[in-house]
């Protein structure tokens, strides 16, 4: 079977797992956009989604619930997409 983002199933099953983060409001804003957005992003944007799945659960929530600003600006654009996909 395959995975609905992308063609190496290796990785796409490392990203799957490392969404997985055991706290809800992360599962569901993470796996939500691996499901609806993953496949749209070029490599460099994929690069940033793994380094942001790199940050502590804390640091991941403040970013995602908009309560801390990342001073990096490729994780302040991907931050904003994981929000977008969750608001629609």
């Amino acid at each position: 079977m395959n995975a609905p983002y992308g063609t190496d199933h290796a990785a796409n099953n490392r990203t799957a797992w490392q969404c997985r983060r055991g706290m809800r409001e992360l599962d569901e804003l993470l796996g939500q956009f691996l499901e609806l957005r993953y496949t749209d992003l070029d490599a460099c944007d994929r690069s940033t989604f793994n380094t942001l799945l790199e940050y502590p659960d804390a640091v991941l929530l403040e970013l995602l619930m908009g309560r801390m600003a990342p001073a990096d600006g490729n994780i302040a654009r991907l931050v904003r997409a994981i929000r977008d996909t969750a608001a629609h």
